[in-house]
């Protein structure tokens, strides 16, 4: 006998219906809540440039360049002016000191020589006169000294007698008083006599010593003047290259102006141009190297110039143990110059990613998988030409990608 079965609920339709239902939701719900939702962009990882983060000692130096110039450089400015008769030796020839460059003329120098020269030997005549003036004037002091002598010792013969007869009353007092007045009228004339001569003996010597003074420093003046004629011809102070002369005959030469410079070819020096950046970095002492026909160089700085000229300031570097066989006046080479000691820290090589993210942020890949890597804030310190210095945000072992960013965009997460 059929009996009516009861209707089941679940039937196969609903469980299938349920099923996907639930799958949906919990689908939506991981979704919303564990889904990564990070913004993310495929790249090949072969165009890309990943480094590692490691630990080791950051030398703190700059790359700078340096160019050979000679220890010493000796300017030649024309202490004379005047124009060119005669060049003897070209730009670019070795020169001992003392030989012969150029031949200047100067007629207004020779005519002031000559002038002085004149006004020397005049002096010279006047001294001379003057001297045998007062030679002259002497023997006549002498002899006029010499007359009042005689008349005072015959006045005073007199006067003896007369006072010696008046005391007898042999004369009268008229007689007596007339020969005294004359034996003390010559000697107050002598006395007068004498201190005029000594007047003019003083006037004299005054006026020879007045005259030796002009005329030392006229003949002073002659010797300054024959100097500068002198120097009219222009010789080398000292022995070595002669780099560089720009003169010709005929051309017109001031005084003071320059004229070429010879290099003494004794010892070298590097000549670096240094962003100004560092200026508060830079002294002297700083110790820097660079390599020359396989072989590393120790330099020092000596000195430091403080003008700043497109950027950048100069400092002068001498060789420590002497300059390498083989340097040219001009030659360029590349220097690791030291700024500080070495120090243990976390590095990072240096990329291009800097340019686009300033060292604020690196893409660090994922250890796990390394099939990704992953946008983080990072903090970095000192640079050198090989490696930043990590402060926070990297840990040694991590890997990060250190070629440019820019193709990238905003995206947070790289796939490879």
């Amino acid at each position: 006998m059929d009996r009516t079965l009861p209707k089941r609920f679940w039937t196969n339709q609903r469980l299938l219906l349920s099923g996907g239902s639930a799958l949906l939701i919990g689908l939506l719900a991981y979704t919303f809540f564990f889904a990564d939702r990070r913004s993310k962009l495929n790249v090949e990882k072969d165009k890309i440039t990943i480094s590692n983060v490691s630990t080791g000692p950051f030398e703190d130096f700059i790359a700078v360049t340096g160019v050979v110039q000679p220890l010493k450089t000796i300017r030649l400015d024309a202490i004379a002016g005047g124009y060119v008769t005669e060049k003897l030796v070209e730009g670019g020839s070795m020169v001992r000191k003392g030989d012969v460059l150029l031949r200047l003329e100067n007629q207004s120098l020779r005519l002031n020589f000559l002038q002085s020269e004149t006004e020397a030997n005049r002096l010279v005549n006047d001294l001379q006169n003057t001297r045998q003036r007062l030679r002259v004037e002497r023997y006549s002091q002498r002899k006029t000294l010499s007359d009042l002598d005689y008349q005072i010792s015959q006045t005073k013969d007199v006067f003896d007698r007369q006072a010696k007869l008046f005391k007898d009353k042999v004369i009268s007092e008229q007689d007596y008083m007339k020969a005294k007045l004359d034996y003390e009228r010559l000697i107050e004339q002598r006395k007068i006599e004498a201190e005029s001569q000594k007047y003019q003996e003083d006037n004299a010597k005054m006026q020879i010593k007045m005259l030796e003074e002009t005329l030392a420093r006229t003949q002073k003046n002659v010797s300054l003047w024959q100097q500068t004629l002198n120097n009219l011809v222009v010789k080398a102070p000292v022995s070595g290259l002669l780099s560089s002369m720009d003169i010709e005959v005929g051309s017109n030469i001031n005084q003071g102006q320059n004229i070429g410079q010879i290099d003494d070819l004794n010892g070298f020096k590097m000549r670096v141009g240094v962003d100004e950046h560092y200026n508060n970095r830079i002294f002297t002492g700083l110790k820097g190297s660079f390599e020359y026909n396989g072989e590393m160089n120790e330099l020092e700085i000596n000195r430091v110039y403080p003008e700043s000229r497109n950027g950048r300031i100069d400092v002068d570097m001498v060789f420590t143990k002497g300059a390498p066989k083989g340097l040219k006046r001009g030659q360029s080479s590349p220097i690791q110059l030291e700024l500080g000691k070495a120090a243990k820290a976390t590095l990072l090589p240096v990329g291009g990613f800097f340019s686009d993210t300033g060292g604020n942020w690196v893409y660090v890949v994922d250890k796990s998988s390394g099939k990704r890597a992953v946008k983080r804030n990072i903090t970095l310190g000192r640079k050198n030409p090989e490696f930043y210095e990590v402060l926070e945000g990297l840990q040694p072992g991590e890997q990060v990608i250190t070629s440019s960013y820019e193709n990238f965009g905003d995206n947070e997460v790289l796939e490879f």
